[in-house]
């Protein structure tokens, strides 16, 4: 196999384990000697596909970046966590744990990710979003808050209100409602209680997702 870059002797400022990569030939638009981010080892980013890591971000402990995924900014991807396929993780975003993204997916802003979650197909978190324990976010999804889920306990937290999965019904705030009976209502409810465009159209993707994940 052969190389697509070399970890040169520049350390991370902050931490010595972690090393400046510089690239060994042209590929997706990346010429031979240019700097790219950190890793801590040659584990932690292929040298298959035209994965990269850019900028000051860092990849370390036994974390994966492969396929065409790219982390840039001052992003950070550690733990076992993933990153792949065609995704992107920039900004001041942190992937961690066991976590994957992977798809189309992006993640970025101050956005977590970690703990077993995964973000797959074209799902978008970001902003100041958290996405931990068992959650799954894909399709279209688009998440600017915290979602959080458990083996026991399922809940969304969102813009205004937690939604919370009891049996068949939807909790959001003091409205009890089923899914489906949620996606006909929910754009005249979020009117009805002065939600803004980008509220409603956050909420909607939630229970869009969440109707896909646990009510099949």
């Amino acid at each position: 196999m052969e190389k697509k870059y070399e970890i040169t002797n520049e350390t991370h400022p902050n931490n010595s384990s972690l090393k400046r990569i510089k690239s060994l030939k042209y590929f997706n638009g990346i010429q031979k000697g240019d700097l790219g981010g950190f890793v801590e080892k040659e584990s932690n980013l292929s040298h298959e596909g035209d994965c990269w890591v850019f900028g000051d971000a860092k990849v370390c402990g036994d974390a994966k970046v492969f396929g065409n995924a790219v982390v840039s900014g001052n992003a950070r991807v550690f733990g076992d966590a993933k990153v792949f396929g065609d995704a992107k993780v920039f900004g001041n975003a942190v992937v961690s744990g066991d976590a994957n993204v992977f798809g189309n997916a992006r993640v970025f802003g101050n956005a977590e990710v970690f703990e077993n979650a995964k973000v797959c197909g074209d799902a978008k978190v970001f902003g100041n979003a958290v996405v931990s324990g068992n959650a799954r976010v894909f399709g279209n999804a688009t998440l600017r808050n915290k979602v959080k889920t458990t083996n026991k306990v399922k809940s969304f937290i969102l813009s205004n209100h937690v939604i919370a999965i009891e049996g068949n019904y939807l909790n959001i705030g003091c409205i009890s409602l089923t899914v489906n009976q949620w996606l006909e209502q929910y754009k005249e409810l979020g009117n009805k209680n002065g939600y803004s465009e980008d509220e409603i159209e956050e909420y909607g993707n939630v229970i869009k997702m969440i109707k896909m994940m646990y009510f099949k």
